[in-house]
Parts: structure tokens; C-alpha cells; sequence
């Protein structure tokens, strides 16, 4: 068994496949749309879906925003190194919610940014999961 995908309903499809793409660096592997249930699926990650767990974008038509409730964390995405990771997501338009350092009670070197529709993503800098 391995994780195939995480699902987030998106109010804006083509606003969080360019924040996936041009601001965390993912690529569209798919997208289709189903007109008899009105909605869109789009498929973004960093790999072959055969290969790499992949972030499933559902866009249901006519729904612009979600409560996003309190029961989803974030996702978490492994990274060389969250400073620079921080700098070049704040270029490219995004939002760093929490800077780049060493979490509270360990030494992981994490970040926090957030997507257009306010899910959370964390950074985890490389090497430094020891303590997490």
C-alpha cells in the first residue's frame, strides 16, 4: 500500500493550480472536468503519479469558498533548505505564514505557507527531523 493523494476543494481551480505550479514548483499532471457532477479534478505534484503521492485539486462549479474548519493540519513538503524555500515562495507571490527556524521544543527547522483557499503548508528543511 502507498498514499496515492491528499484532496483539497479549491473556490478558484485555475488561481490554485498556478500557486501549486509557479509558486511551490509543482507540475499539472491531469486535469478533466464532469460536466453531469459539476466539477473539476486537477492532479499537481512534483512526479509521476505512479511514483509520488500527489495533491488532488477539486474545483465543484459554482462554490467560490469552503469553511476550511479546524480538523485539517497541512500538508508537509521536505525541503533543502526552508530559509531560501521562504525567500523564493515570498517572490514568487506567496504567503509565508511562519518564517523559516527551528520548531518550538526541537531543533526541525520548519516554515509555514498558505495556499489561496488557507490550507496550510509546512516546509521541513532536510536533515533536520531528528527532533520532530
Amino acid at each position: 500500500m502507498r498514499v496515492l493523494h491528499t484532496m483539497l476543494r479549491v473556490g478558484d481551480l485555475d488561481r490554485s493550480i498556478k500557486f501549486y505550479s509557479d509558486v511551490l514548483g509543482m507540475k499539472l499532471l491531469r486535469r478533466k472536468d464532469y460536466p453531469d457532477g459539476k466539477f473539476t479534478l486537477a492532479f499537481v505534484g512534483y512526479g509521476p503519479e505512479t511514483e509520488h503521492a500527489v495533491v488532488e485539486l477539486t474545483y465543484n462549479w459554482g462554490t467560490d469558498k469552503y469553511d476550511l474548519g479546524n480538523a485539517f493540519g497541512h500538508i508537509a513538503l521536505e525541503v533543502d533548505d526552508a530559509y531560501k524555500a521562504c525567500d523564493d515562495i515570498k517572490k514568487r507571490g506567496g504567503k509565508v505564514t511562519r518564517e523559516a527556524g527551528p520548531m518550538k521544543h526541537g531543533s526541525t527547522v520548519i516554515a509555514f505557507v498558505e495556499d489561496p483557499d488557507g490550507y496550510k503548508i509546512e516546509l521541513i528543511q532536510r536533515g533536520t527531523q531528528g527532533a520532530k
